[in-house]
C-alpha cells in the first residue's frame, strides 16, 4: 500500500573533504527535490512535418532548494556555503526526510547565497551530478 508523507526535512549535511557541515531546514516550509537524470524536452515543435515526434532526451543535475535558517553567530552559512561553491570537490549531501526517508547526492551549492537577516534564513540549492537517490 502507498505511503504518501509529507512534511520537514530534519536535516542536511554535506561531508566534504573541507569538513563536515549541517544546515537546518526552515519548519512547515516546502522545498524541491529534483532527483535528476534523463527528461525529454517538452517542445511542441519537436515534430516532423509527417507528424512524428522528436524526442529530444537530456540529461538534468539533481537539485535540493529550499529555505534554510542561518547562525550568523556561528557563521556556520555565511563561512561554508561559498567555500562549498567556490571549489570543483563535490560533497556527499544527504537529505534527511520527516518520514524516514533519506536521500543522497553528490553536489554543491549553486546560485546566489543571499541571506535575511529579519528572518535569519536563505534560499539554498544544491545540485550535482549522477541521481539523487533513496538511501533509506
Amino acid at each position: 500500500m502507498p505511503q504518501y508523507v509529507g512534511g520537514d526535512i530534519t536535516e542536511i549535511v554535506c561531508k566534504h573533504s573541507l569538513g563536515t557541515f549541517r544546515f537546518q531546514a526552515k519548519s512547515n516550509e516546502s522545498f524541491t527535490l529534483n532527483p535528476g537524470g534523463f527528461r525529454s524536452n517538452d517542445d511542441n515543435n519537436a515534430i516532423t512535418g509527417a507528424g512524428e515526434m522528436i524526442d529530444q532526451i537530456n540529461r538534468q543535475r539533481w537539485s535540493l532548494e529550499g529555505p534554510v535558517a542561518v547562525d550568523m553567530a556561528s557563521e556556520n552559512e555565511a563561512k561554508n556555503l561559498p567555500a562549498l561553491s567556490k571549489v570543483a570537490e563535490l560533497g556527499v549531501w544527504t537529505i534527511s526526510m520527516i518520514s524516514g526517508v533519506v536521500y543522497k547526492g553528490k553536489g554543491k551549492p549553486v546560485g546566489e547565497l543571499n541571506w535575511d537577516t529579519n528572518t535569519s534564513q536563505m534560499a539554498l540549492k544544491v545540485s550535482g551530478s549522477g541521481i539523487l537517490e533513496k538511501i533509506e
